[in-house]
């Protein structure tokens, strides 16, 4: 029997909070209970208000992690607990009981630039020496790979598998595709194969700490100053809510 997650909601998403996330998915993961996993933050959240297939999938999600920062404020400003877990360093600590696992439990990485994906997938296997991939392949696929890809999951049947596509299109295609893989763990990583792969840098553990990790993306994005105007929205809407 798994622990029924907590489960709060901010501006209409629900978000589960546990003590211990990793434990909860370890026991799904050798249960081989599939489970769709949504790292939920302020940009997701607002993206959602204008997508109601995303909304969709966030509400059926087995699992919706408070990712995000202003999701934990959200939290707290109405009186609820939760603390944040990175939707990357989850991803890590399932890398990691999958290499002890080993071929019982194979991976498989989708998304990211050409050749970024494999980076990571070496990475992790230097560390992992015992970590079974079941495939790799890249976010830039045409139509036929893309049939052939879905082919491979079905034959391979990986019990844990990271998609990297972005936010929605990685939740997008999650739900569309995880009837092919019924009994494994998904989750969407965003631009975690650009930091395990070395093309970025994840922020000093400082801005970490003090929830300005969006702050050092946007300095290496500054491009993304558009889709960062989600948060005062969001803030705003939070603090209405709050006063209301």
């Amino acid at each position: 029997m798994f622990e029924a997650p907590e489960q709060f909601f901010v501006l209409g998403l629900p978000v589960h909070v546990l003590d211990d996330y990793d434990r909860w998915l370890s026991a799904r993961l050798h249960q081989r209970e599939g489970s769709h996993v949504v790292t939920l933050n302020a940009e997701m959240v607002m993206q959602a208000e204008r997508n109601e297939a995303l909304a969709g999938i966030i509400r059926n999600a087995e699992l919706v992690i408070p990712d995000g920062a202003g999701v934990i404020l959200y939290l707290r400003l109405q009186g609820q607990r939760g603390r944040r877990c990175p939707g990357i360093e989850l991803a890590e600590s399932l890398l990691r009981q999958a290499g002890q696992l080993g071929e019982s439990c194979p991976v498989f990485f989708y998304g990211g630039a050409p050749d970024v994906a494999q980076n990571a997938a070496r990475v992790w296997q230097q560390q992992l020496p015992k970590l079974a991939i079941a495939g790799i392949a890249d976010g830039y696929l045409s139509p036929e790979a893309e049939q052939e890809l879905k082919l491979t999951l079905k034959e391979q049947q990986p019990r844990l598998i990271l998609v990297g596509l972005g936010v929605p299109r990685q939740e997008l295609w999650i739900a569309q595709h995880r009837h092919l893989c019924p009994q494994a763990t998904w989750i969407g990583v965003g631009g975690s194969f650009d930091i395990w792969a070395g093309v970025k840098c994840r922020a000093p553990v400082w801005l970490r700490d003090n929830h300005l990790e969006w702050l050092y993306r946007l300095y290496q994005e500054p491009w993304r100053w558009r889709r960062m105007m989600a948060l005062p929205h969001f803030a705003l809407k939070a603090l209405r809510q709050r006063l209301a």
